[in-house]
């Protein structure tokens, strides 16, 4: 007995002790949750603000003045996404390791080759003083949380500590971040470069063949030995970083075409997905009937879609060709060749601290083109060679801010222009819509002038004949203004006619949302907000659907057959709760790496673009003995694959269990047990190719996860005020334990909208601010 009584004792011991730290994590975790229905002083503002939450937890910010709003709007991003700031600054100041340790490294070093700190630093002096104001005002309200609520402002921080007060430039780093990761072009021409080690040249260009609009390139790529090598020293996506795949839906309707009397636009960007997602909504109200509201991103001040009293504005990726890797002929280590002799190449050295481990001390080389890439090899190269990249995003004088920060004030589609011509990148399709019905188009940034190439390759450094000219002026990039059809659509086609003067790239997207959603408007010709918001979620396929003459005529039998007949009746609608989604979406992938793998061709090659081409007939040799033969033993092998995972009856498959939105905390991710506690999911439809963005990569236990995709779907009506709609794919809070952490998920997932009007139908919360 007394044996039993000892054996107790300590098991209450062991509980207290145990209970203790846990109780003390909770109480830490539970004072990190964001308080309303409080008043406090924020000094610095010039009057006092009023903010009032709906349900949704989307602030209403009532202020005297600009700078005042840009104050409450930076305090709120800090108190609901501090961590996602936080991340981002780092990110872009390639600080990442001394909060990760070596996890980090490879894409610090990356970054401190770009110089994306410093590079924002500098364009900080550029920018007129109204932004720079804007920009401090932000910086204020941002540092006034982190003041008042230190490590205890997110519950990331009770593990890494305060974070560093917010410069003004910091919020440069957003845009110089989407700069790098919607322009991918030089990796594409490495990898391609990388693909002649394997296959002529004839092959690569029958493969990716150029735009209408690309002449003529020079064809004659050097050999460059060590790409694989290079290649694996880039960051690793999504490793390092959320997958940068960039796509977009935009398209505005003027008020002759639009079912509410008033211009109506369209807009959802498509970016890789994280929990939180990139966007904060928020509506902020001036006095003398001015507003704007719409899709905020932690780290900026200014209302990036969304729209104001006249204006509503809305982007996707134009995908032009910014980037170019030139191949530096090395006079020695210091030096390297051009056309008027040795140069000496500028360096400078970058420290990186490492959490946990010693520094890292790395070396910078830039030439005349760009930072040296080639340097992240860790495999020097002895080949008398170097790579240098020239990126316009690089370029000094980046006056994006100003154009946002004009962009957010302009009252009409003409002065939504003159803003367009101060964007510099990444390079966007700016599609606008204003009060007085008008709407209009403006392809922004800078694109270069390119004295040979089109892009598609390296091209020699040491003599000069593939340099940039400098970029084309803003008055002879790409426009359309009002035109006679009442319509203006983009979904990453090419923005351009061939014959515009203005080259923006060799080659753009699939076509196949672009033509959707003309088939959407060609049904319904005068739709209202509700409708166009329902576009936002269509599901169906034009790729599938073309394939469907090849699927329905295949000589197969087993599951295979049944699968053809399961195809007979199907439209090409990536519905969730379909079979047929599923079973197409296997087949396309055995079908193209089947097709590349006996064409001996690289299997990266697989893209939508190489599959259209093929059912149109324009790359069909590439089959072999011929694309039916080829297809059916592809949908035998998909269904064997299939059936192994879902079961043997086809008829019970639904591609919302396999196809589910995956969002996951960005450092929380990586630690077991805790990666699934953070990680939402839900069943969705659509696929690579749908209006409805499904974009796809394969993880552990999902190979089709949807991992890309539509994180904002908005909708404005210029015929009213009110007229503004739009829902996030999470939830406004980043705090993992609050209730608009994800409530948001199944209404994003299901199509249904918030409404950003003046007032909110209820208000859930309130906090004064007072100077």
């Amino acid at each position: 007995m007394r044996r039993r009584s000892s054996r107790l004792r300590w098991l209450r011991l062991a509980i207290l002790w145990l209970g203790i730290p846990m109780l003390a994590l909770a109480f830490a975790i539970w004072v990190t949750l964001p308080q309303d229905n409080k008043q406090l002083s924020l000094p610095g503002l010039s009057a006092p603000v009023s903010i009032s939450f709906d349900n949704a937890g989307v602030p209403r910010i009532q202020a005297a003045s600009d700078n005042d709003a840009a104050m409450a709007l930076g305090w709120l991003h800090a108190r609901d996404r501090m961590f996602q700031m936080e991340l981002m600054r780092r990110t872009g100041q390639g600080r990442l390791s001394e909060l990760l340790g070596e996890g980090g490294l490879r894409l610090d070093r990356f970054m401190r080759t770009l110089g994306l700190g410093n590079r924002a630093e500098a364009d900080y002096g550029h920018l007129s003083t109204p932004t720079r104001t804007l920009l401090e005002s932000y910086a204020a309200g941002v540092n006034a949380r982190i003041a008042e609520r230190g490590r205890f402002i997110a519950p990331e921080f009770l593990w890494f500590g305060t974070p560093e007060p917010w410069r003004p430039a910091d919020s440069l780093l957003w845009g110089k971040l989407m700069g790098v990761w919607l322009s991918g072009n030089w990796r594409t021409e490495l990898e391609r470069t990388d693909w002649l080690q394997r296959i002529d040249s004839r092959r690569l260009w029958e493969l990716v063949p150029p735009d209408a609009t690309a002449g003529e390139p020079d064809r004659q790529a050097a050999a460059i030995p060590g790409l694989t090598s290079l290649l694996a020293s880039l960051p690793v996506f999504p490793v390092d970083v959320p997958h940068p795949d960039s796509a977009s839906n935009a398209w505005a309707l003027d008020a002759a075409r639009s079912g509410t009397g008033g211009a109506l636009l369209a807009s959802d960007p498509h970016l890789g997905f994280s929990a939180p997602i990139l966007w904060y909504l928020a509506r902020i109200e001036l006095p003398g009937g001015r507003f704007r509201a719409g899709a905020t991103s932690p780290g900026v001040p200014m209302v990036v879609i969304g729209r104001n009293e006249a204006l509503s504005w809305g982007f996707t990726t134009t995908h032009a060709d910014t980037q170019d890797v030139f191949v530096e002929r090395l006079v020695d280590e210091n030096r390297y060749e051009t056309e008027d002799g040795p140069r000496p190449f500028t360096t400078r050295q970058e420290l990186i601290r490492v959490g946990g481990g010693d520094p890292v001390s790395i070396t910078v080389r830039e030439t005349r083109h760009g930072p040296v890439m080639s340097d992240l090899d860790e495999m020097p190269r002895r080949d008398g060679r170097v790579l240098a990249v020239a990126m316009a995003n690089l370029a000094p004088g980046d006056r994006t801010a100003d154009a946002l920060a004009r962009l957010n004030l302009a009252r009409s589609v003409a002065e939504a222009g003159e803003a367009a011509g101060l964007f510099m990148s990444p390079s966007q399709n700016m599609m606008v819509a204003d009060r007085a019905g008008a709407i209009g188009m403006f392809v922004t940034g800078r694109i270069p002038r390119r004295r040979m190439g089109d892009g598609a390759l390296p091209m020699p450094g040491h003599d000069g004949r593939a340099d940039w000219d400098g970029f084309y002026p803003a008055a002879e990039m790409p426009r359309n203004v009002s035109p006679a059809s009442g319509r203006l659509v983009n979904a990453n086609n090419r923005p351009a006619p061939p014959e515009h003067p203005v080259f923006l790239a060799r080659e753009f997207p699939d076509d196949s949302r672009f033509r959707r959603i003309h088939e959407m408007l060609d049904d319904n010709r005068r739709p209202d907000a509700a409708q166009m918001a329902g576009m936002q979620i269509d599901t169906v396929s034009v790729l599938a659907r073309a394939s469907l003459p090849l699927l329905r005529g295949l000589q197969v039998m087993g599951q295979a057959g049944i699968a053809r007949d399961m195809f007979q009746a199907w439209e090409g609608d990536m519905a969730a709760n379909l079979p047929q989604p599923l079973i197409w979406n296997a087949w396309s992938r055995q079908f193209l790496t089947l097709v590349l793998l006996e064409a001996q061709a690289p299997v990266e090659a697989a893209s939508p673009e190489l599959l259209a081409r093929i059912l149109s007939g324009d790359a069909a040799h590439l089959c072999r003995p011929d694309c039916a033969s080829q297809a059916g033993r592809a949908l035998a092998t998909a269904m064997g694959e299939l059936s192994a995972s879902y079961g043997r009856d086809p008829g019970g498959w639904r591609w919302g269990d396999a196809h589910q939105a995956l969002m996951e905390h960005p450092v929380l991710r990586v630690i077991p047990g805790i990666n699934r506690l953070m990680r939402l999911h839900v069943p969705t439809g659509g696929d690579n190719n749908t209006v409805s963005r499904g974009g796809m990569r394969a993880v552990p236990g999902m190979p089709f996860a949807h991992v890309h995709g539509a994180g904002l779907r908005l909708v404005a009506d210029m015929s009213t005020p009110d007229g503004l709609y739009a829902i996030i794919a999470t939830g406004q809070s980043g705090h993992p334990f609050s209730r608009h952490w994800d409530d948001l998920l199944t209404r994003w997932r299901d199509g249904q909208m918030l409404r950003l009007g003046r007032q909110p139908r209820q208000v859930s919360g309130r906090i004064e601010l007072t100077p």
